[in-house]
């Protein structure tokens, strides 16, 4: 299982990347910063401000799985849907606030590829933490491949 931590959209450069061993390119360097920094200081803007929330991606052979951590949200509160290309998961819940209630939404796309079988796309909430299953076509699944010795 290959597990691949998203928390922020990352954006490349097209600009050469042979400075800082081969990671940055040297137009790409501010850019690099500003996506480092806004996802360490992510935690300060306040879970009561909504918008994005981190989410988790990681695949085995079969699946790619999306997992979010959504606390405070009803299952009724959360869509997940297959839009263009992306998948989108959306959810809301009510805080208090003072003398009344305050509903918070927030909203995330999560590029997928061609390999994914929209049909068979599942979604599991359970204790605060939305899981989606993301079943591969049976023809972007690894094969092994037997090698003979004449």
């Amino acid at each position: 299982m290959r597990f691949i931590h998203f928390t922020q959209p990352s954006t490349r450069s097209a600009a050469p990347v042979a400075l800082f061993g081969g990671r940055l390119g040297g137009a790409g360097v501010e850019a690099e910063i500003d996506r480092l920094l806004g996802t360490a200081l992510a935690g300060f803007n306040g879970a009561s401000r909504g918008g994005q929330f981190p989410v988790d991606l990681y695949e085995d052979k079969d699946n790619t799985y999306v997992r979010a951590e959504l606390p405070g949200a009803n299952r009724d509160a959360i869509s997940v849907e297959i839009v263009d290309g992306s998948l989108s998961i959306q959810a809301s819940r009510k805080e208090k606030s003072g003398e009344g209630e305050t509903a918070v939404s927030y909203r995330r796309l999560v590029s997928i590829t061609d390999e994914v079988q929209a049909d068979k796309v599942s979604a599991v909430y359970e204790n605060g933490v939305l899981t989606v299953t993301l079943p591969r076509k049976e023809e972007d699944k690894p094969k092994k491949i037997n090698v003979q010795v004449n």
